[in-house]
């Protein structure tokens, strides 16, 4: 990031915020796209990896599977971790061992071993996701969390969009073990910013109250009816960004079809909308309240997706399902960092195992979403417009579940 940049974070930061530095939310937000880059940035390599490991397409797909589940285990492992112990201490060495499975799998002879370093790279990986949430959480909160959240996910909209485009560039002149190597590269920066730019968050008394608990480590949090109100929206609206992601190849080419570029265009400009909306929000936040933004951001999720429903139903031309998806797409940059917010703000003293439900919650429903949109074949969008529907439909009834609450 740039000296020009880094002044207009630190601008954008609002007071009230408590050490929450405009370089420390860099350092997080590095963290924060391991898992796009851990995942994007070596799919062009798949065909070359069966062949040099001698080995299945199957198998090395399961290097991707091995690696999603390290990262929904691993936060459920270090977010009540740290509410124990601390932040820092469990986040730098999870970064160290994330360096270690990260070589491990760049030298991988085996697809056996590449398989298991990568479950150890995502687990310890996840540390920095999970540990990253649970630290602005504990520097601030209200507004500033809100804006902080969401300048956070503008880092995780650009990740899916470069590393695909920057892993098919490298390919070819590094092979797969380079995009590997590379891998190792991000998360070592991250290892040494870790070292030198974060510190401590999370203050005695809370630690002690978490260890102290006769309930494990803050998973009493569970019970917060806002907590989980918030946290269904943040899960199921990154579940229609998922089901978005997963058919978008088979809608935009086969469906539509659109070359190669085009649709590597149109998958961009969709996530310049995202990134856009993003950093929208984060100026909103400072002067809207969190709620009312991520209800806007919902009702367009919820009536763009029926527009979708209604185009396939109808049998309305494919050429227009484009238009509905850029604006669901791009109205989740008004859900994901204010519904974050809004969740781990419910429970301050269980930051740690908020985010790791959070974390693991989003991950698992991805996990679920991506095969579901493939259901009908690559000639139909039906599947893909009931997901999101569905998805939708929860993520507002979860959201409304909270505010007949309040």
């Amino acid at each position: 990031m740039t000296a020009t940049s880094t002044d207009t974070a630190a601008r954008a930061l609002p007071t009230g915020h408590r050490g929450l530095t405009p370089r420390l939310l860099v350092v997080l937000a590095l963290l924060s796209a391991l898992a796009p880059f851990g995942t994007d940035l070596y799919l062009s390599a798949f065909p070359i990896m069966t062949r040099e490991l001698d080995t299945t397409a199957t198998a090395v797909q399961l290097s991707l599977t091995a690696f999603l589940v390290g990262i929904a285990v691993g936060q459920l492992l270090f977010g009540p971790l740290s509410d124990r112990v601390g932040r820092f201490r469990p986040l730098l060495i999870g970064a160290l061992v994330c360096v270690a499975a990260s070589a491990v799998a760049a030298l991988a002879p085996t697809v056996g071993i590449l398989i298991a370093a990568r479950f150890v790279q995502g687990l310890t990986g996840a540390a920095g996701m999970v540990i990253g949430r649970a630290i602005i959480s504990d520097l601030a909160t209200g507004k500033a969390a809100a804006k902080a959240f969401s300048l956070m996910m503008i880092v995780g909209g650009v990740a899916p969009v470069v590393a695909p485009l920057v892993g098919s560039l490298l390919v070819s002149s590094i092979g797969w073990r380079g995009i590997l190597w590379v891998v190792f590269g991000i998360v070592g920066a991250s290892c040494v910013a870790v070292a030198l730019v974060v510190r401590e968050s999370h203050t005695p008394d809370r630690r002690r109250a978490a260890r102290e608990s006769t309930a494990p480590a803050g998973w009493g949090a569970l019970r917060s009816r806002e907590f989980l109100g918030y946290t269904l929206a943040f899960a199921f609206a990154f579940a229609v960004m998922m089901a978005y992601i997963s058919a978008s190849p088979f809608v935009y080419q086969v469906m539509i079809g659109l070359s190669a570029p085009a649709y590597g265009a149109l998958f961009g400009m969709n996530a310049v909308g995202l990134v856009a909306m993003s950093a929208v929000a984060a100026k909103l936040a400072a002067t809207r309240p969190e709620r009312s933004l991520v209800r806007v951001g919902l009702l367009l999720i919820l009536a763009a997706a029926v527009a979708i429903l209604v185009l396939v139903v109808t049998g309305a031309p494919v050429a227009l399902l484009p238009i509905p998806l850029f604006v669901a797409v791009t109205s989740l940059g008004l859900v994901l960092g204010n519904a974050t917010a809004l969740a781990l703000g419910a429970v301050p003293r269980a930051a740690g195992t908020g985010s790791a439900v959070l974390g693991a919650l989003q991950f698992g429903l991805a996990a679920l979403v991506s095969p579901l949109v493939g259901l009908g074949g690559e000639h139909t969008a039906l599947p893909l417009a009931i997901v999101m529907t569905s998805s939708a439909v929860v993520a507002v009834a979860a959201f409304l579940v909270v505010g007949r609450r309040r």
